[in-house]
């Protein structure tokens, strides 16, 4: 089968590699589309990436083969890959955070064949079934969706409280959907990029502006708040200085929920925090019901799908020039990989 195969920072090659065997417990899934995570270009364009690996997590297709004592999937089912498994034991587990499970694995470290291929296995359990009626391009979304609804969760939102969201990159669309769709009128964007400006427009954002339309005030009045501010701030971007940015725009009492990853780091003014009773936490991945909430979201038809996604799927030959394009700011939507295209020539 083809597989797109990372080599080293912005360097990836389209491979014939076996057809993953199901072991028992497990079934192969033919991925039909895999969406591009902002993840997967730290990994493959950054370098954060293990050299040999198949990367690729946001995908949907059907299942073509099951292994033995396989109970509850069946071939020719439609299926997401769902969250990977977590220890059920320690104390977050039991609390209902998988996203902290003790015995996690550090993201892109361990070994794993991703769905940048024809084909992935997986285990049952972790095959969800697509609701009848959704497409498995939509389908795609849900594991992405599925963290944008868990990072709104950590906002622990009241109904009129004011949200602004940095960078509408795919993770901040999609809350930014999500919010509209759940009757949040005041959310609003900051993102520098004119065409996911014009993205979040669409998406209903109250506001759309850039970095520079933002008031920041100066760390010698820590105590200031900023005119018309907002009671939460998502931060998308993994950018330090949206961090930073962000945590300015907060009324007192305000919560950042920092969702990007990046390696550069912010400076916060520990001032404002205290003066202000400001709140910081992360959001790492998604709840322990975000799947089937996400999956049921997508199905409601509240969601501007043909927004939300790029109208073209690339082929797997196609996959490193549309990072680039995402990681340049060059396209809005959420792109999906179709690994059953003939295979392009790169860029």
């Amino acid at each position: 089968m083809a597989a797109a195969v990372y080599r080293g920072p912005a360097d990836l090659v389209v491979e014939q590699r076996p057809v993953p065997q199901p072991r028992p417990g497990e079934v192969l899934v033919e991925v039909e589309h895999c969406g591009i995570c902002g993840s997967d270009l730290h990994l493959v364009l950054e370098g954060w990436g293990r050299p040999g690996s198949v990367e690729g997590h946001e995908y949907a297709g059907r299942v073509v083969a099951v292994g033995t004592d396989v109970v509850g999937v069946s071939i020719g089912d439609r299926v997401v890959g769902g969250p990977m498994p977590r220890c059920g034991r320690c104390r977050h587990c039991r609390a209902g955070r998988p996203s902290l499970c003790a015995e996690r694995d550090t993201p892109g470290l361990a070994p794993w064949q991703g769905a940048f291929a024809r084909f992935t296995s997986l285990p049952a359990a972790q095959a969800l079934a697509v609701p009848d009626g959704l497409d498995l391009r939509a389908a795609a979304l849900a594991e992405p969706l599925a963290v944008a609804l868990h990072a709104i969760g950590q906002a622990d939102l009241l109904g009129d409280e004011r949200v602004l969201v940095f960078g509408a990159g795919p993770i901040g669309a999609l809350a930014t959907a999500a919010l509209h769709a759940a009757g949040h009128n005041d959310v609003r964007v900051c993102e520098p990029s004119p065409l996911r400006q014009d993205l979040a427009r669409r998406l209903g954002a109250a506001w759309v502006g850039g970095p520079d339309d933002l008031d920041i005030p100066s760390v010698a009045d820590p105590g200031r708040v900023v005119d018309d501010p907002v009671d939460v701030v998502l931060e998308c971007s993994g950018h330090s200085s949206a961090m930073e940015a962000g945590l300015a725009q907060l009324e007192r009492g305000g919560r950042l929920v920092l969702v990007g990853a990046g390696m550069h780091f912010p400076t916060f003014d520990s001032n404002r925090i205290v003066l202000n009773e400001l709140v910081i936490t992360g959001a790492f991945t998604y709840d322990a019901g975000g799947f089937p909430t996400a999956l049921d979201l997508l199905a409601s038809g509240r969601l501007p799908l043909d927004v939300l996604v790029e109208p073209q799927d690339v082929a797997l030959g196609g996959l490193l020039a549309a990072m680039r394009s995402l990681a340049g700011g060059e396209t809005a939507g959420k792109v999906l990989v179709d690994p059953r295209l003939e295979v392009e020539s790169d860029a």
